[in-house]
Order: structure tokens, then C-alpha cells, then sequence
């Protein structure tokens, strides 16, 4: 499995096991957390991505309860925050919001770090855009969590490229990735500038949804799943790991997030790296994911 490099003291791996849906899982003990995370182990995939929100406010604690020192020495942990939402620790708000004030940043930190049962985060991500944000006070509580060792790096989620560039003029430390949502379904951050601002900084983005939240089996777009079929079946794999291949070819880095309560599925998420995707290949699923030909 290949690995990334962040920033001077954080690598993850290329592929990143997605934990949104951890709390949905029937069985959520913690024998079968920790075989979820030593399957990913097997393939190389270290990095486990979380968020404050996730599971109502509960993905973190399970994870936490599930990690063992060997465990935890043997991965990355990324988490996220900043919305607020009327459930679990926030359920007497009477409205979802956004809050990246540095009273919010550091207190969702710290739940982060209990919960987990961790005495820091890898990479500490601001997961919305908040309109009423102010870039100096948030930029100057994310140094600080970095300066304080509680999180090794930081990041942003779902920023558009003037929202980026806002927060780290109001910041000492290098923002390091930005995870916004691409796919063949979703594949407007090609062409939008989303994808070329991060390749301009040389900053390595994180892909949610690489699958489309699996829509992109069940689309009425027949020939982009035939084609993925095809693609799968000369190369021994299936048409999710054609789909992760799809996003592995592009020369911007991207690491795709993919999330899975299935333990099968999760034993395969690693054969997208497999995967070989030459130039021409890779047209041929866009156009068909376009619905036409490029111009």
C-alpha cells in the first residue's frame, strides 16, 4: 500500500477505511471493531477516518473502545469537527449550526481525545465551511492545537478554494488536505478548480463518497457500470475497486475514504490499488460518466 506524505511527521496510507457509518453496524462490540480495523491492517491501510458527528456523537467512542496500545500505535486517527447538530451531547440545540470559535474547537477536541482514549489526533479536520467563521480565531486555535501536541496536523473539509485560502491566511501552520466529495458520480471537482487548487499547493486531498454512497451501482447509467465490469473482470477485481482506481490515477494524490460495516468488503477495499488505469482507460469511464464525449 502506498503512503502519503502530510506534512514532515505525518504519512497515511493511500487508501483511508471510512467510520461514518461505524454505529449503524448491528454488532458493534468490540471484538468485531478491532477485527474491522486488523483487516485494514492487513492490506496496509492505517489511516481510520472519523468525525465528531458521526453515529449521532457515538462513531468516536466506539472506536475508542475497541483500541487497544498495539492498535493505536499501528494507525492513523482522523477526526473532524465543528457541526453542531440536535442529537447526542448537542441534542438540547434547537438548530444544526456551524461553530469553528475556538470555545467549540477545543472542547470537541477534547471529547475527541475521551472518547477515543487517545492523548492526540493525527490530523484534526474543520469539517464545514461555517459562514459566520472567523479566520483569525480559528486559524489561531488550530496552531494551537497543533502547538499543544493534541493533534498532529490539521485540515479542512468541503472548503472551496476561497474558503481555504481564508482560513490559512489566518494561520501560522500549513493547512495539509482538504476532503471533499469525488466520484465518477461526482466528478464536477475536475473541472471546478476544487482539485487543480490543491494541486497547485501540492496539498493532497482526501475523497469522501469515492462510490457516490454506492449509488454509482444502482445508477440508471448502464454503461458506466458495464464498463466498470469490464475493466474489473480483465483485471480480476471488482467494479468498486475500478471505481477507487479511477480516483487513485490522478496525479493530484488523492486519498479515497471508503466506508463499510462489511468485513468481506472491507477485505477488498486494498484490490483498487491493484488496479492498472492507463490514460485512455480512464477517459472511457469519465465519458461515460459525463454521458458524452469531451469536447
Amino acid at each position: 500500500m502506498d503512503r502519503i506524505k502530510l506534512n514532515d511527521t505525518l504519512e497515511m496510507s493511500r487508501l483511508v477505511y471510512g467510520m461514518w457509518r461505524i454505529g449503524d453496524d448491528t454488532d458493534t462490540s468490540i471484538a468485531h471493531i478491532q477485527n474491522k480495523v486488523s483487516a485494514c491492517l492487513d492490506q496496509g491501510i492505517t489511516t481510520m477516518d472519523q468525525a465528531d458527528i458521526y453515529g449521532g456523537y457515538a462513531a468516536e467512542e466506539i472506536l475508542g473502545n475497541a483500541l487497544t496500545p498495539e492498535l493505536r500505535n499501528q494507525i492513523e486517527i482522523v477526526t473532524k469537527c465543528d457541526i453542531v447538530a440536535p442529537m447526542g451531547r448537542y441534542a438540547d440545540v434547537s438548530v444544526k449550526y456551524y461553530d469553528t470559535s475556538r470555545a467549540h474547537i477545543f472542547a470537541s477536541v477534547e471529547h475527541s481525545l475521551r472518547l477515543m482514549k487517545i492523548d492526540h489526533i493525527d490530523l484534526l479536520l474543520i469539517h464545514r465551511p461555517d459562514p459566520l467563521m472567523d479566520h483569525n480565531e480559528t486559524g489561531a486555535a488550530l496552531d494551537e492545537v497543533v502547538a499543544s501536541g493534541k493533534a498532529r496536523a490539521v485540515g479542512v473539509s468541503n472548503f472551496r478554494p476561497y474558503d481555504w485560502d481564508l482560513l490559512q491566511s489566518g494561520m501560522k501552520t500549513k493547512l495539509v488536505t482538504n476532503q471533499i466529495e469525488m466520484s465518477l458520480m461526482c466528478h464536477t471537482p475536475f473541472t471546478n478548480g476544487d482539485l487543480a487548487h490543491l494541486q497547485r499547493l501540492g496539498v493532497p486531498p482526501m475523497a469522501w463518497s469515492p462510490l457516490g454512497g454506492g449509488a454509482l451501482f444502482h445508477s440508471s447509467n448502464t454503461g458506466l457500470r458495464e464498463k466498470l465490469t469490464k475493466i474489473g473482470a480483465a483485471q480480476g477485481v471488482d467494479e468498486a475497486a475500478v471505481a477507487v482506481a479511477w480516483l487513485l490515477a490522478h496525479p493530484a494524490s488523492i486519498l479515497p475514504v471508503l466506508g463499510t460495516n462489511n468485513l468481506d468488503r472491507i477485505k477488498q477495499i486494498g484490490d483498487a490499488a491493484k488496479v492498472e488505469m492507463d490514460r485512455q482507460t480512464w477517459f472511457a469511464l469519465y465519458t461515460e460518466a459525463l454521458g458524452h464525449e469531451v469536447a
